[in-house]
């Protein structure tokens, strides 16, 4: 599919101070000279921030990451996650139209959009709140035909529930993202045939619905008010303090909970049941323990949280830890 640059653009583009530090702290990733291996998550800023990814955007980075501006507009033009032209305000549906998606209704769900959102792909709903696009193959064919909505994937649809998605969102709810069905992932239509004992007590959602869900974030986009992002790699052992032996081995941490039980960690902003589970693994079930991390400390924590690398710091953990270690909030939910 041709893809090009939408006729009309912005004047200028600049960052937010905020994504600016982000962009910045992204660069420090990469050795020196190579700084251009960036463009992909520097692009995807830009875009979060603005709805949809402009020609002086695209300029902007390449000016950052010293490329040639036709490099980064070879990159912004293959991938799909990139729009190139304005988008609604609310939600931007991409259908997956290939093959298995096709061939399980994939048409249904485009005449949908034709009908609730707008009679071609890439223009915008009359109330500016949606728009559309068929796209080539997302990756779900198991459980096809499927639909991508911001950051998260909807599958097993029918044409009736995505008409209901549309409206689910239209009313600012937020739909549960996954599989759409009942089914937990993608299994078989007819139940488990083998490997049964799988079906007893797993939670209710998979793991990447149930972060979703945790988060909110499905429809989010930048708005400015995020932390930039720490940068824990640049943290040598010789800049950690000599005099806090924990600094380079990590904070203190316990065998278990205290008498009492646990602190509810989720009562910190940015802690959900996942990450709660996860720092009791790594032997942290108080609000005081993590109210008495140093900088190197988070550093370490935000380093060695497995698939939450940085959130520490992100959310301030410290700040709020500080403000609940003396509030009476023993027992986990």
């Amino acid at each position: 599919m041709l893809r090009r640059l939408h006729p009309q653009q912005p004047l200028c583009f600049s960052f937010t101070a905020a994504n600016q530090a982000w962009a910045e702290a992204q660069m420090t990733k990469f050795p020196e000279g190579r700084q251009a291996s960036a463009i992909i998550p520097l692009l995807w800023r830009a875009q979060e921030q603005e709805g949809w990814l402009t020609r002086p955007a695209i300029e902007r980075v390449a000016e950052m990451l010293d490329m040639a501006y036709m490099r980064a507009l070879e990159v912004a033009s293959f991938y799909f996650m990139f729009q190139l032209q304005p988008v609604g305000s609310m939600a931007h549906f991409q259908i997956c139209g290939t093959t298995t998606c096709m061939i399980c209704g994939a048409e249904d769900l485009v005449a949908v959009c034709r009908e609730k959102i707008a009679a071609k792909p890439h223009e915008i709903s009359p109330d500016g709140k949606f728009s559309w696009e068929e796209v080539e193959c997302l990756g779900a064919c198991a459980n096809a035909p499927m639909a991508q909505v911001g950051k998260d994937y909807y599958e097993d649809l029918t044409a009736a529930r995505l008409g209901e998605i549309i409206d689910e969102i239209a009313a600012g709810q937020i739909p549960e993202p996954g599989p759409q069905n009942g089914r937990f992932a993608a299994e078989p239509l007819a139940g488990l045939t083998s490997l049964t004992a799988h079906a007893v007590g797993r939670e209710a959602l998979n793991a990447s619905v149930g972060l979703a869900s945790v988060q909110g974030d499905t429809l989010k986009r930048i708005d400015g008010s995020e932390l930039p992002l720490t940068t824990p790699w640049l943290i040598s052992a010789s800049q950690m303090p000599a005099s806090n032996p924990a600094a380079t081995m990590g904070p203190a941490s316990l065998a278990k909970a205290r008498d009492g039980g646990p602190d509810k960690l989720t009562k910190v902003k940015g802690i959900g049941p996942k990450l709660q589970e996860l720092l009791f693994s790594m032997g942290f079930f108080h609000f005081d323990q993590i109210a008495s991390w140093d900088a190197s400390q988070v550093a370490w924590v935000d380093e060695n949280l497995d698939g939450f690398k940085g959130r520490a710091s992100r959310d301030d953990w410290v700040a709020q830890a500080c403000s609940l270690s003396g509030l009476n909030v023993g027992g986990v939910e």
